[in-house]
């Protein structure tokens, strides 16, 4: 194994809490042995850390399942949850400078056209207050003269991505979670060598924990060479990785401003079906193209802006489209840790408790809060067609326990849950009534909804709905429908595992 991936295992943040229970084990055994009966004084010391620190917890603006979580915890383990609650709640790395300068360039360069909100309101009034929700939240506007293009499987993504990329005359910005070595990566890197080569202007930026490479490896090294410049977001660092809970998960490549690809599929392999991992893997992803390319243009220089100081002209990115993308109501939005408002969270439940007819998910993981339980197991009860795609074969198992434990509550109130047998469906998706629809990056577990930078892309009354919901259909077909009888036939143990592992789901 690597020395980097040694150091990363060793203070990750699951390592981390290991050592700070055992840290705490050694320090109670070493107070009853050397302060013998005072040992009630240090017992009662932990006890009003305790309370403190609940008190404290109980009155910050914090979801209820989180605050509960971390209470548990707490309560349980003193000094080990206080010690960690202190480490992992120091994840504000940004100044307020940085964040009021990455809010206020959103304000500057996302402005919403008034007629295309009003059409909005006209044709789909029961969409138009999420539109200005996303909007008034995140500074993301409602776009038309745009196109949208759906992708069923990463390996259509991929090649009409490197498609794009051969016309590429001004500049490619590429940002992504995950980067592996590998046929994608040895492929688009010599695509993109080729590019800087005939001058165009490639920005490359990558999860500094979530991307096993650094900018050392040969990989990095090479791209930087051929004029490519290449950085991490939040990069890995000793002993302080359990504060880094703000990881950027979005994908997002941007071609001349003209052409825009996100969706679940990161840069390794296994996206695209060259190397099976968890059987076959399903993603999907969209290309934008058109005016509301600009959105994502934006998202990406706020981003790269906070990463490496640089002082940029945004309008110097700006694409002039022509009007003949079509009349396309999109809007790509990005959520960020960095303020009080959960946008994607805030997305899905507005299109679950909006619809009236059926409600369709595809997502990798299902650790969810009591809330959106509700939000689904509500829809389901007022007669709202809901159903889930799971992974059959998870990529982690303690998730598919978590997942499993929510599965009774959701199939008793009618919502249908189906697993992809073939293998592993890493979609994030959501239609609603064949009205509304998101493709992105958000998966339905509390790391997406509270911690990570994401991004999503709402499309209102687009034809290419109906592509989604078809796409969706045939996944249907090659998934198993989840029963009760099903969730009774569970081995006891993995029922108590995953009961256990519910109650600290907001920290895995």
């Amino acid at each position: 194994m690597k020395p980097r991936k040694i150091l990363r295992r060793l203070f990750g943040r699951n390592a981390m809490s290991v050592m700070l229970l055992i840290l705490q084990a050694a320090l109670l055994a070493f107070s009853v042995v050397t302060i013998g009966e005072r040992f009630y004084m240090v017992y009662v010391m932990l006890i009003i850390l305790d309370i403190v620190l609940v008190i404290y917890l109980m009155n910050k603006k914090e979801p209820d399942s989180y605050k509960l979580t971390w209470i548990i915890t707490i309560s349980i383990f003193p000094l080990f949850g206080g010690l960690a609650y202190v480490l992992i709640k120091r994840s504000q790395k940004y100044s307020k400078d940085t964040v009021r300068k990455y809010q206020e360039q959103g304000k500057k360069y996302l402005l919403q056209d008034n007629k295309v909100s009003e059409q909005i309101k006209e044709q789909y009034p029961q969409w138009y207050g999420l539109s200005r929700y996303v909007f008034g939240s995140g500074m993301y506007p409602v776009c038309q003269n745009s196109r949208v293009e759906y992708f069923s499987l990463g390996e259509d993504q991929f090649t009409a991505m490197l498609n794009e990329i051969e016309k590429a005359e001004r500049f490619i910005f590429l940002e992504y979670f995950i980067i592996s070595e590998g046929f994608m990566l040895e492929t688009l890197s010599a695509l993109l060598k080729k590019k800087a080569g005939e001058g165009v202007e490639i920005k490359l930026m990558y999860d500094g924990i979530g991307t096993g490479l650094n900018k050392s490896s040969p990989s990095f090294r090479e791209l930087e060479e051929a004029g490519i410049r290449c950085r991490a977001f939040n990069p890995f660092t000793p002993f302080l990785s359990s504060i880094q809970n703000n990881r950027d998960h979005r994908k997002i490549v941007v071609i001349d401003g003209k052409a825009a690809f996100s969706g679940g599929t990161n840069l390794a392999d296994e996206y695209i079906n060259m190397k099976v991992r968890f059987g076959h893997w399903k993603d999907t992803a969209v290309k934008i193209t058109g005016e509301a390319v600009w959105n994502y243009t934006v998202m990406f220089l706020q981003l790269w802006e906070i990463q490496t100081k640089e002082k940029i002209n945004y309008d110097a990115y700006r694409a002039v489209c022509d009007k003949d993308y079509g009349n396309c109501s999109i809007q790509p939005f990005s959520d960020s840790p960095l303020d009080d408002e959960q946008v994607g969270r805030q997305v899905y439940t507005e299109l679950i408790s909006k619809a009236t007819d059926h409600v369709y998910i595809t997502t990798p993981y299902l650790i969810i809060d009591e809330e959106m339980i509700n939000a689904l197991t509500f829809a389901a009860k007022k007669g709202v067609d809901v159903r889930i795609i799971t992974p059959h074969i998870p990529d982690k198992w303690y998730v598919y326990m978590i997942a499993w434990n929510n599965y009774p509550k959701l199939i008793e109130a009618g919502v249908k849950i189906y697993e992809y047998t073939p293998g592993f469906i890493h979609a994030k998706s959501c239609i609603a009534d064949d009205e509304a629809a998101m493709v992105g990056t958000i998966n339905f577990d509390f790391r997406s909804f509270y911690l990570h930078f994401e991004s999503g892309a709402i499309m209102y009354g687009s034809p290419v709905i109906s592509e989604i919901r078809e796409d969706f259909e045939e996944t249907l077909k090659r998934s198993q429908l989840i029963t009760m009888e099903d969730c009774h036939k569970r081995p006891v143990l993995k029922k108590i595992y995953g009961a256990l592992l519910n109650m600290f789901a907001p920290l895995l």
